[in-house]
């Protein structure tokens, strides 16, 4: 079944001119130096580098990414009106600005959010966000996105078992400061959504989930039972709700459960980690 999203909000229509921006050459992980600094940098600033050695993915994943070729920042947030009960609305306004930015990147392509932030083009993995949170009681003291986005990459040399380029989509390289300066604008506008209207960043985030629409082949990760099931919700801490064609509810935590796919030029299907 195809999946039929609504008119995207263009990242080329943000206004937001307060984003702080620091550039290093070279670093292990954008997010650990990020966070190191914290302390002494106002929110929001972007941190951004030519060459990331260690890039980091959810739960201990490591990021491939060519120097020079791809976007590897992280954003310095501090979202004073999100409780930590609701923070992963805060990943979903991030993957939705990437994704607008992505978007505008690849007329032509549907760009959508594969749970709980993966950016992806058809069944291609575009783009990685680590979102890591500093919580106090019920405070979000500040979050820190990771963002990995593939750009001028040609070859990927990892185990990866999808990764995409928008170079390799479009035929030709992009120049990454026009790129960097929209997602700059285009996180400060979602997260500003996800502080007063919370309810729109999860409806648009849930528009333009990946295997949002359609039942579609799923895989228990502590089971390895694989099933088929749709996606009914997503709640407000982050967990994904899905009922299966045999009328059962099930509700899973991230890597709890992976989609299985088969690639165009791969024959056997894969499991994803989520």
């Amino acid at each position: 079944m195809a999946h039929t999203l609504p008119a995207a909000r263009s990242a080329t229509n943000i206004t937001a001119e307060r984003m702080n921006t620091i550039f290093i050459d070279t670093t292990t992980s954008t997010n650990t130096l990020l966070a190191s600094m914290a302390e002494t940098v106002e929110a929001p600033t972007m941190l951004y580098t030519r060459c990331q050695s260690a890039g980091r993915g959810q739960r201990g994943n490591s990021w491939e990414a060519e120097p020079s070729a791809n976007i590897t920042c992280s954003v310095l947030l501090r979202p004073r009106s999100i409780e930590a009960a609701r923070q992963f609305v805060i990943s979903e306004a991030v993957a939705l600005a990437v994704a607008s930015v992505t978007q505008d990147l690849l007329p032509g392509y549907i760009v959508t959010v594969k749970w709980p932030n993966d950016i992806y083009v058809g069944n291609r993995k575009i783009c990685g966000i680590l979102i890591e949170n500093a919580i106090n009681g019920s405070k979000i003291i500040r979050s820190i996105a990771g963002i990995g986005l593939n750009v001028n990459q040609q070859r990927f040399t990892s185990s990866a078992p999808n990764p995409v380029s928008v170079c390799q989509l479009t035929g030709k390289c992009h120049p990454l400061q026009p790129v960097l300066a929209e997602l700059a604008k285009a996180i400060e506008y979602y997260i500003c959504m996800a502080e007063t209207t919370p309810e729109e960043v999860h409806a648009a985030y849930r528009s333009r989930l990946w295997r949002g629409e359609g039942t579609y082949l799923w895989r228990d990760t502590a089971t390895d039972r694989v099933f088929k099931a749709s996606i009914i919700d997503i709640l407000p801490d982050g967990p994904i709700v899905m009922r299966t064609t045999e009328g059962e509810t099930l509700t899973f935590a991230f890597k709890e459960v992976a989609p299985v796919i088969t690639l165009n030029n791969n024959a056997n299907p894969i499991n994803l980690p989520c």
